[in-house]
């Protein structure tokens, strides 16, 4: 059963209010390898997304797929430093349309390989952090880096920390500390044959950190033949699905409410009970 349920009516102002943070996740049909077909593909959409729209969140490796079953040194032709060519594409859409724009892409630093969540702001501000958990059973930790930190950023007054596929899984990682973000995002490429542990998982991440979540997954058919179907959702800090869905499109959209969530964390505030903690370094 979806957790956000689809809506055949087309969206309308009225969804949209400019005193809530207004998000659109687009769960993109990914052509694996294939990294300018789906930058340009990106740009056809894009034009698309609801003008009211703050952010927009992209799938993870959006731009080439989720390959990390290729040689290394192959796999090194698909990777960019922060200053390449789609990050430079994300700011000038970021800023064409007035939309914040998150995903992840394969980077370069210093000879190393990481698969890099980014925030762009339309402003030009960014924020870059590396997948923390790397996915050992497609061979992900043979050719990338683990990351040492969360992605975090205040954007229109919400704070709000990013995570990639795979560290979902894992709790302490996604931990909201002292209420440390109000909005998680986790962006994907998690195959249909798995996706009930997608959806619930997403569940239980905002229902313990009494927070919103966004996770958008892709579409299409990988390298080794493994389906992905789209399956993305917003919840809210019960665990409930709030998304209205553009069926002409695909884009899930919601307006998410600082005043509700500050209201539901004063009246049941779990978060005091929390354990202290501290991650320690791999």
């Amino acid at each position: 059963m979806p957790l956000s349920t689809p809506t055949n009516s087309s969206l309308d102002s009225s969804i949209m209010s400019s005193s809530k943070l207004n998000i659109c996740l687009v769960p993109m049909k990914i052509e694996w390898g294939d990294k300018q077909t789906n930058l340009e593909a990106l740009e056809k959409l894009l034009p698309d997304v609801h003008p009211a729209t703050d952010l927009v969140i992209l799938p993870e490796l959006f731009s080439t797929g989720f390959i990390t079953s290729m040689p290394k040194d192959e796999l090194r032709k698909y990777a960019e430093r922060n200053t390449g060519a789609t990050i430079d594409r994300i700011k000038l859409l970021s800023d064409k349309y007035g939309v914040a724009i998150a995903g992840s892409f394969i980077a370069d630093s210093g000879g190393l390989l990481f698969n890099r969540a980014f925030f762009i702001e339309p402003s030009g501000e960014e924020c870059f952090a590396d997948k923390r958990h790397l996915f050992s059973m497609a061979r992900e930790n043979d050719s990338f880096n683990p990351g040492n930190s969360r992605l975090s950023v205040r954007y229109r007054g919400w704070n709000i920390a990013m995570v990639v596929c795979y560290d979902i899984r894992f709790p302490v990682w996604c931990r909201n500390r002292d209420n440390e973000y109000d909005l998680l995002i986790a962006v994907a490429n998690w195959p249909a044959v798995r996706i009930d542990a997608w959806n619930k998982l997403l569940q239980a991440r905002a229902i313990e950190n009494l927070s919103y979540v966004a996770g958008v997954n892709c579409m299409g058919t990988d390298n080794n033949g493994f389906e992905y179907d789209g399956s993305s959702h917003i919840l809210d800090f019960k665990g409930n699905g709030i998304a209205y869905v553009d069926s002409d499109k695909g884009f899930l959209y919601a307006s998410l409410s600082k005043e509700k969530l500050d209201k539901f964390r004063s009246k049941f505030p779990a978060h005091n009970d929390a354990d202290l903690f501290e991650i320690l370094d791999k």
